[in-house]
């Protein structure tokens, strides 16, 4: 995705910021990362308490190998629900949860 088409994803938050990130980008509004782009995904941040809305919508949290290959290892992002690629009000109401995520990380 093209960081045209990002600007126009989150255009319900006001501006964003777009900066490269280990192979990916990261999605900045107010100063806080609130997505990345991985791998042509957009991913949101979640935390504990909307991490529950994203399993509800069928999203899949972002996971890696961690050293020992054990177990895989979470990290605090999720897709996006199909839904909401289509429908701005939808993805509106996602990237709202996404900074809101960011603002309680914060403290």
């Amino acid at each position: 995705m093209d960081d045209d088409d990002i600007r126009d994803l989150f255009s319900s938050l006001g501006p964003i910021v777009i900066k490269r990130l280990f192979g990916g980008k990261g999605i900045y509004h107010d100063g806080l990362i609130i997505a990345i782009e991985y791998r042509d995904e957009i991913l949101l941040k979640a935390d504990e308490i909307s991490a529950p809305f994203f399993e509800e919508a069928g999203c899949v949290q972002w996971t890696y190998a961690g050293k020992n290959r054990s177990k895989p290892v979470a990290m605090p992002y999720w897709s996006i629900p199909g839904d909401a690629l289509d429908d701005p009000d939808i993805m509106a109401e996602w990237a709202r949860r996404a900074y809101e995520a960011a603002m309680r990380s914060r403290k």
